[in-house]
């Protein structure tokens, strides 16, 4: 199946490992143009290396923290001069801190807002004017299904997770005329760095897999496989939507 991705200019936010990745990995594979960013220059530049053997799509990279204004700016900025335009735009953060309620002070809940909320908010600020003019134009989130089913010990991913579906939902309205979708994408248990971190030393590792009807855990192939699926004109009458690729872990319709 041909997506329509070849030739498009992506921006994937947090995409030096893990879930955004395997999105960029899938991405150049289309034959996208995609540009990465990270905190870590080192990383950012073996994946780069990596993914630029995918396929024929254009691999770039900037170095910057998601969580300051100043370095989202300059990364618009960036994409900008490289590609000349934004077509798909992909925001991911990496989780907050796990803990109970009482752990965390009002300056936590405010840096983790700005983390999650604000920095996705701001980037798709920026792009929407550009895939307006076009009449094109791809946003998807990456959240988690904490945004539908909170997960224990978690609360800080429960809450502000799930402030962006309102966003999307909102959004995917007052941009669906100009030809611009707006989506969700939720992972479950996926192997990633950042499940085994919080699954080390767990005994109740077993009856995490147990408790997902497929049995197993997923992997960033799969999610990015269906990440990239919303990213394409394929999917240009789904917007407002928030998918799950979970193994069957929600339990609500």
């Amino acid at each position: 199946m041909d997506l329509g991705i070849k030739g498009k200019s992506a921006l994937v936010m947090a995409s030096s490992k893990g879930l955004g990745k395997a999105v960029a990995k899938e991405l150049v594979r289309e034959g996208a143009n995609v540009m990465l960013c990270g905190r870590n220059e080192h990383t950012l530049l073996e994946t780069r290396d990596e993914i630029i053997q995918e396929g024929t799509g254009k691999v770039e990279k900037v170095v910057c923290d998601l969580s300051q204004a100043k370095d989202r700016q300059e990364l618009f900025e960036a994409t900008m001069a490289v590609f000349g335009k934004i077509d798909l735009l992909v925001t991911n953060t990496g989780g907050p801190s796990p803990g109970q309620f009482e752990k965390f002070d009002m300056d936590d809940w405010k840096g983790f807002y700005n983390d999650i909320f604000l920095s996705a908010a701001d980037m798709i600020k920026m792009v929407v004017p550009g895939m307006k003019q076009r009449q094109f134009g791809r946003v998807l989130t990456i959240t988690s299904v904490s945004s539908k089913q909170p997960v224990d010990n978690l609360i800080t991913s429960n809450v502000t997770r799930s402030s962006l579906l309102g966003l999307v939902k909102s959004l995917s309205n007052e941009l669906a005329p100009h030809g611009i979708t707006v989506n969700n994408i939720m992972p479950g248990y996926t192997l990633t760095d950042r499940l085994q971190q919080l699954m080390a030393g767990n005994p109740q590792l077993d009856q995490i897999k147990e408790s997902i009807p497929m049995k197993r855990f997923g992997t960033v192939e799969e999610f990015a496989a269906a990440a990239v699926f919303l990213l394409s004109e394929r999917a240009s009458y789904i917007t407002g939507q928030s998918l799950a690729v979970d193994g069957g872990v929600i339990k609500g319709y």
